[in-house]
């Protein structure tokens, strides 16, 4: 949370790793000249509202030993990750993909690693909720790594949608695809849809990520190892956006199921994943 947000999830776990009770944080920035009442902390952690200075969000960054500016970055408006060149490209030529048309409920994302290490498929469930009347598409993006031809990528509609229309950069590792509804939503309604998607010129991988162009109540990311081929070690990580440095959130424990996943709530933007190392 601390490298996607919300800021009052971040700011929660932040004073949970730190062991203080609010209390002894508003004590630790009386003695910084900053003058909290324990109410307005526990608003700003339940997020009934945010603080207005910076000077107090920088305090809080001392006290609770974070990062200079962890905290400040998550309280800018970023509804929207910017996406990689490409992508957005792509998405620009798609005239209805809109994210203010709807928001993600859930998303589900599992990834199969096979027997050589290589990028064996992408299974999706996803729910949205529509913001407006008459919305019947979500618009998926793909990219890939450095030795991925998008052009051989396979999109398949499993469950309670159809394929739309399919662009492929012509010169990045990059695709955007719409998965159809099989009825127009009215505001408010929710859907939910599976896919998936199939690279067959895949070659060996070692991570998965998701980057969030708009906010998620729940991500859940789960990468799937046959058991002749796992890991020597996983981990978790996090980005603020595409040029931020990657932030290690933690180390992941492989399942007796030869499986790893990493689950998030209230993500207002960034990139979470999961990398591994081969042995």
């Amino acid at each position: 949370m601390l490298y996607t947000g919300p800021f009052h999830l971040a700011l929660r776990k932040a004073i949970r790793d730190r062991g203080l009770s609010l209390d002894r944080v508003r004590a630790h920035l009386a003695r910084r000249g900053v003058s909290i009442a324990l109410s307005s902390l526990s608003d700003w952690q339940t997020g009934r509202c945010r603080p207005g200075n910076d000077s107090t969000v920088a305090a809080l960054e001392d006290v609770l030993r974070l990062p200079t500016g962890a905290l400040s970055r998550l309280l800018r408006v970023r509804r929207r990750l910017p996406d990689i060149g490409p992508v957005a490209e792509l998405l620009d030529a798609v005239a209805d993909s809109g994210p203010d048309d709807l928001e993600l409920v859930s998303v589900q994302q599992r990834v199969d690693v096979d027997d050589d290490g290589r990028f064996a498929g992408l299974r999706v469930r996803t729910a949205i909720r529509a913001l407006r009347d008459g919305v019947d598409r979500y618009v998926a993006r793909f990219y890939g790594d450095g030795g991925c031809d998008p052009h051989l990528l396979r999109t398949r509609p499993v469950r309670n949608c159809r394929l739309g229309r399919r662009l492929v950069h012509p010169s990045a590792p990059a695709m955007v695809y719409e998965l159809v509804f099989e009825e127009a939503l009215r505001a408010g309604d929710t859907w939910v849809f599976e896919s998936r998607l199939v690279d067959p010129g895949a070659g060996r991988c070692s991570e998965f990520a998701f980057g969030f162009r708009y906010p998620a109540e729940q991500c859940l990311l789960e990468v799937q190892f046959h058991p002749a081929a796992l890991p020597a070690g996983t981990r978790a990580f996090a980005q603020f956006d595409l040029a931020d440095q990657r932030h290690v959130i933690g180390g992941l424990a492989l399942s007796r199921h030869h499986a790893v996943h990493l689950i998030a709530s209230g993500v207002d933007s960034g990139v979470l994943g999961i990398a591994w190392d081969w042995r």
